[in-house]
């Protein structure tokens, strides 16, 4: 399992990395076949007649208990993890432990307040490579951007795509702040399918209030970290109930 998992994290941290002359997902796919094939092999126990046998409860349990510390040992020192920031330009940063959330907060002007939910790394897409032969593979976040005025009654949300090297608008909703809607409205074309003239309208209108590819870059740093502390806080949380 030790193994396995620190392939896995090897693994993952090269696909942030464009250095590499193979393809990412190939280097993944490559050792987590190679980790898991390894791992779960059989390995009988032998007993003075020959014939193999469980190990007892308590063996297993003390086993998992050492592959779990080892792990987290390895990974504390391997990819050791920073220090959350609580805050980037204008926007507070708000962590979620335990989630796969981060919130930002932030305002444009003395009326407008900004809310922007950012997801952990939830998929990816592969690219050619511009100097050499293979693939990279692109992080992917989701985000939701809340703007509001301080009347209440309504606020856009943004639907975006952050990748490390780009941030993109999706879609565009104008919506009621206490979400109760008597009847379905309209909710506006999908973006993409505009003219581009409009869609560097809509990229203005954000950057304008910090929401760009600045941003994208460092949300990516910062969840990269949360993924390692979130990693290394489920192993000790599995270790301590098997311990009980």
């Amino acid at each position: 399992m030790a193994r396995l998992l620190r392939a896995s994290q090897d693994a993952i941290l090269r696909l942030s990395s464009s250095s590499s002359s193979s393809s990412p997902r190939t280097q993944f796919l490559s050792f987590l076949h190679h980790s898991a094939t390894t791992l779960l092999s059989p390995k009988p126990t032998p007993t003075s007649s020959g014939v193999s046998e469980a190990l007892p409860r308590s063996a297993i349990e003390a086993n998992i208990v050492r592959v779990l510390r080892n792990e987290i040992q390895y990974q504390s020192e391997f990819a050791p993890t920073d220090q959350p920031v609580t805050k980037f330009k204008s926007f507070t940063v708000q962590d979620r432990p335990g989630e796969q959330w981060i919130i930002l907060r932030g305002k444009y002007g003395e009326e407008e307040d900004i809310k922007i939910d950012v997801t952990m790394f939830d998929g990816y897409e592969l690219s050619p490579k511009h100097d050499s032969i293979g693939e990279d593979m692109r992080l992917h976040l989701s985000v939701l951007v809340h703007i509001s005025k301080g009347d209440g009654s309504k606020e856009l949300l943004f639907v975006c795509s952050a990748w490390r090297d780009g941030f993109e608008v999706q879609n565009v909703y104008l919506l009621p702040r206490d979400r109760k809607l008597a009847r379905v409205p309209y909710m506006g074309p999908h973006i993409g399918r505009l003219n581009g003239k409009f869609q560097e309208i809509l990229r203005d209108y954000l950057g304008a209030r910090g929401i760009n590819d600045e941003l994208s870059f460092f949300l990516h740093d910062y969840i990269m970290n949360k993924d390692r502390i979130e990693l290394v806080q489920w192993l000790r949380t599995v270790k301590s109930f098997v311990e009980k």
